[in-house]
């Protein structure tokens, strides 16, 4: 049993602090954070594409020290990953945090003449680590989302994830409190028993403004949070920063978080800043810890932490309605009833289909009828009755189990179009279907299926193994 486990199951608050593989140097190592248990974890790609694999970065330090390493699937698939659990389990690492990951700096849309940068879905590797064996598996959960088909598919897919096996779960970096408590209550309301752990991150004028301009996924920064951080800086009070994380360390204890995730507080000399102010406050119970929170951030209505909203609800368009009730019947009568799966095994039995011209040309048929009504890219995998109609393959990073962590109120993290992931919790919920998305494990794609029919495989019964 790893350290983690064994902190996990002795209900020990522990400290996960972060480190970026993109910086050269060695760090030392505590075991002890403000008297709290501390583990190393690793980041995956954070700075830049080529930053050094977690998993080299963390032989660096002797093994005797217990690690959590992400990996993160973007510009990745599932052979890369069955190869790095080989790699994590002869290096003695048995904690995982296990992420879709951010847009690829050097991500490939397909438009051109280079092929499209595919990301595995952290469902997807959750499945494969299970079934490999010997690992404490987290992954990451983004409750800071404000329009609510986007907080919605949040929701549903992490129900997929602890379905898939999760045993621990790290909230993407954020400051609402109100959104940390919801996360919290909805694991107890759900009856799961996986720990839940926040990040966190010290906060000043130059990491927010960094944020904003390079338009860091996932995380809400609003104006009223800049303008405290500004006048801050102005006034000399910076070093606020390490006070407002003590607080919200310790109000996660009180709220019953298993620990915290520390991001960009790697130097020696602000973790013994940080640890003397935890140690100041540690006496607050929780009302006088949010009393002194809400009076650092000049909380008046609640709101200061929520972004502007155009709209909070909106209702599925008539013409995407009609769209799932015409899909729906027709997938009904040709691909999923006794007589035409009979019908269809017949046909694609034949030899004939083998014939590569042949099968060219079904493969082109099959394209030109679906990739104007729904974005088919030939995956060979149809995964439509499982996502309402709403091909996985117009979401950029091709994810079919659920959202990334990146939306902005119901907007991709590519900022070129509505969320797919979004339309489906909202249309899921006119058509009374969000158990679909909550419940059911889409396999991944695996690469030598590309291209290949799907009306053909699917006849066959030639189904991916699941995950």
């Amino acid at each position: 049993m790893s350290q983690l486990s064994l902190h996990f199951q002795q209900n020990q608050f522990c400290v996960l602090v972060e480190y970026l593989t993109s910086f050269n140097e060695k760090f030392s190592v505590k075991t002890s954070f403000a008297g709290y248990p501390s583990l190393m974890t690793f980041a995956d790609r954070v700075h830049s594409d080529h930053d050094i694999a977690p998993l080299e970065a963390s032989q660096h330090y002797p093994d005797t020290i217990d690690k959590v390493l992400h990996f993160a699937g973007k510009g990745r698939d599932i052979q890369d990953f069955e190869q790095f659990l080989q790699h994590a389990q002869a290096a003695n690492i048995q904690n995982l945090l296990l992420l879709t990951g951010d847009k690829l700096k050097n991500h490939h849309d397909g438009q051109d003449e280079s092929e499209r940068t595919r990301y595995l879905e952290s469902v997807n590797s959750i499945m494969a680590a299970k079934k490999y064996g010997g690992f404490t598996i987290g992954v990451a959960f983004n409750p800071f989302k404000y329009a609510e088909a986007e907080r919605d598919a949040q929701y549903l897919k992490l129900h997929k994830k602890i379905k898939a096996g999760a045993d621990f779960i790290i909230t993407q970096l954020g400051y609402d409190i109100t959104a940390l408590k919801q996360s919290k209550n909805f694991l107890k309301h759900c009856h799961y028993t996986q720990k839940i752990l926040a990040c966190v991150m010290p906060l000043n004028l130059a990491r927010a403004q960094f944020m904003l301009k390079n338009n860091v996924a996932g995380i809400v920064i609003t104006p009223h949070m800049l303008k405290i951080l500004a006048d801050e800086k102005q006034t000399g009070q910076s070093e606020r920063m390490y006070l407002r994380c003590a607080l919200q360390i310790l109000m996660c204890k009180h709220l019953g978080f298993a620990g915290v995730h520390l991001s960009a507080c790697h130097k020696a000399e602000e973790q013994i800043l940080l640890e003397s102010y935890i140690e100041q406050y540690r006496h607050l119970a929780l009302d006088e810890l949010e009393r002194l929170w809400n009076s650092l951030w000049q909380i008046k209505t609640g709101q200061e932490f929520i972004p502007k909203l155009a709209y909070f609800s909106r209702q599925p368009t008539s013409s995407q309605m009609i769209k799932y009730q015409q899909l729906h019947l027709m997938h009904d009568a040709l691909f999923d009833s006794k007589l035409a799966k009979g019908v269809g095994k017949f046909i694609f039995k034949a030899s004939f289909w083998e014939n590569k011209p042949i099968s060219k040309a079904l493969l082109k048929t099959e394209f030109l009828s679906k990739h104007r009504v729904v974005g088919c890219e030939s995956c060979g995998q149809c995964r439509l009755g499982d996502t309402l109609y709403i091909c996985p393959e117009t979401c950029p990073k091709g994810l079919a189990n659920g959202p990334c962590g990146g939306t902005n109120l119901d907007r991709c993290e590519f900022g070129d179009r509505e969320c797919i992931h979004s339309i489906k919790a909202r249309l899921a919920k006119a058509v009374q279907q969000t158990q679909v998305l909550k419940d059911k494990l889409i396999p991944t794609v695996p690469l030598d299926r590309r291209g290949t029919s799907s009306w053909k495989n699917w006849y066959l019964a030639t189904e991916a193994e699941l995950y």
